[in-house]
């Protein structure tokens, strides 16, 4: 008698189900019945903000999808053909090969039009998504250790998707993405040195070349999703094995997750908010338009489309490069065109600055704890100001990457504009930051009296002795816990100049730094002190509570 016809205890019994002996076998070789015992019954705790990942990972999975089927029918190619398809406005006209199977796409595919539409308007959400994500991650003080690694890995995955959407955007060649690779091989060609080696080598020759297309397609398919793939599951895998941050909340420390379980109720709510985000994406692809290549038409290296514009996420590199100075200097009789290359410098700069402020911030505090714990923005007053600054430079410089249309639309000056950006990306950051660390403040003395004083119910009281008072409401012990829960850290100081022994010592530059930013992010004037324990029994019981 076969071993499927045995039972738990090795006697003839009753034949296995097919599928129970799939799962036996497939057990006995990858181990899937352990695996998924210790994590389908993995807790996740329950909040709107958690979705913002969850957008970007089945937007992602909607690119792949709708990805695959294009490239059945696009032809990455530049060489130069007559068209004869069903567009009449271009019939007999010469454009390579891969606008021309962009057109077949658009109207001689069966639905192709529509898949090109919802593949470009899921990249557009995919990367909104992404920045949406990062900056929840980064008020709430999510990266903090043991996440560190992940907070990198999310950042790559948005800088990575920048180019990967940039090299799918080029791939029709038509004449507004034309007119973004032109503007690319000149940021390339501003690197001293070596720019005009690397234009020959991204471009096979002089611009525009004849392969450009073809590698870009590569990159796009095969290299950049492959990397980012890689970093979306390396990301996930860590979010399973560091759980899930969550917020503070009665019955919530660092050593829990209260949630509910993966399997079954978490896995069905994702399932039906895949559908939604995919249903979301197809309606808005169905209603609007995006990228109409055939009313842009092919792409010639001595034509510009009029107010061409990049897709929102590189706009912050096409302002810094539109509102710069064009300056030039000569050297040894080389132009270095700064106009260019210092923005091309900047660029990365100040979307690093963001991705290494984890990093800063322990080296600040001193604090080489886990944390598991969300912060309430509020409650960290100089880090979300530092984000809601690198939030307002990236949108000033977004308004520079589309000066012109601001200028055409609302009827004002192109070079009013331009200083208005050169300027503003200066000081609109700054004044940022001040307004939102001490907005932080305000709501940190507004949670200080709801905690002593109760919330204000609108309610007009007269005492017996003439009094007017407001009557206030007493908070629950769950929003008391909430409004008290955090922590306040404590700036490092300087070791004493003398130590025990009499001997003097010396602080370093690096100690006298980390103390001073130390101070700047966590003195006494960063925060106000929250209610304690006495102070709110000291209130309730007398007499001045209303």
């Amino acid at each position: 008698m076969s071993t499927a016809e045995t039972n738990a205890a090795g006697k003839p019994g009753r034949k296995a189900p097919a599928g129970e002996r799939v799962a036996d076998w497939a057990d006995g070789r990858l181990g899937i019945y352990s695996l998924a015992k210790a994590n389908m019954r993995k807790i996740f705790p329950d909040h709107w903000s958690f979705m913002l990942g969850e957008v970007c990972l089945y937007s992602f999975l909607i690119i792949i999808l709708t990805g695959v089927y294009l490239t059945l029918f696009f032809h990455p190619s530049m060489n130069e053909v007559v068209y004869h398809g069903s567009y009449v406005p271009l019939q007999g006209q010469r454009m390579s090969e891969a606008f021309s199977s962009t057109l077949h796409i658009s109207f001689d595919v069966r639905g192709g039009l529509l898949i090109r539409q919802i593949h470009h308007w899921a990249a557009l959400i995919f990367l909104a998504g992404m920045f949406v994500h990062m900056m929840r991650v980064f008020f709430t003080g999510a990266f903090r250790k043991p996440r560190e690694i992940n907070w990198m890995f999310g950042f790559l995955l948005f800088f990575l998707g920048m180019f990967t959407g940039f090299t799918g955007y080029s791939l029709p060649d038509d004449l507004l993405s034309g007119t973004g690779v032109r503007f690319v091989d000149g940021a390339i060609l501003s690197v001293p040195v070596i720019g005009t080696y690397l234009s020959m080598f991204v471009f096979g020759g002089e611009f525009p070349g004849g392969d450009f297309v073809a590698r870009f397609y590569s990159v796009h398919i095969l290299l950049l999703p492959g990397i980012m793939l890689g970093l979306v599951v390396a990301h996930l895998i860590l979010v399973i094995y560091h759980k899930h941050t969550q917020y503070p909340g009665p019955g919530r420390t660092e050593k829990n997750v209260v949630g509910m379980p993966l399997l079954p109720v978490y896995m069905a709510k994702a399932g039906g908010f895949f559908f939604l985000v995919f249903g979301a994406i197809a309606a808005i692809a169905a209603i609007a338009t995006i990228n109409p290549i055939w009313e842009i038409g092919p792409y010639r290296p001595d034509q510009v489309s009029t107010g061409a514009q990049p897709d929102w996420y590189m706009g912050f590199a096409e302002g810094l490069i539109r509102v710069m100075p064009g300056w030039e200097i000569n050297i040894w009789g080389h132009t270095l065109v700064l106009g260019v290359f210092i923005p091309l410098v900047i660029f990365p700069l100040v979307l690093f600055a963001i991705a290494f402020w984890p990093f800063l911030e322990a080296w600040a505090t001193g604090d080489k704890r886990e944390h598991h714990l969300l912060d309430r923005p509020r409650n960290a007053p100089t880090r979300t100001a530092f984000g809601v600054a690198w939030i307002a430079a990236y949108f000033v410089m977004l308004v520079g990457g589309g000066n012109d249309l601001w200028a055409t639309h609302f009827h004002l000056s192109l070079n009013a504009i331009t200083w208005f950006v050169r300027i503003g990306f200066f000081v609109v950051p700054v004044l940022s930051f001040i307004a939102t660390r001490r907005i932080c403040m305000g709501l940190q003395r507004r949670d200080r009296e709801k905690v002593l004083h109760g919330r204000e119910s609108g309610i007009i009281k007269r005492l017996p002795h003439g009094e007017f008072v407001e009557v206030h409401e007493p908070l629950t012990q769950e929003q008391l816990h909430t409004l008290t829960a955090h922590e306040q850290p404590k700036p490092l100081e300087l070791e004493p100049e003398v130590d025990k022994n009499g001997v003097a010592r010396k602080a370093s530059m690096g100690q006298k730094m980390k103390v001073r930013l130390s101070k700047s992010m966590y003195g006494e004037d960063k925060f106000v002190p929250k209610a304690t324990a006495e102070e709110y029994q000291e209130i309730t019981s007398g007499h001045g509570h209303h």
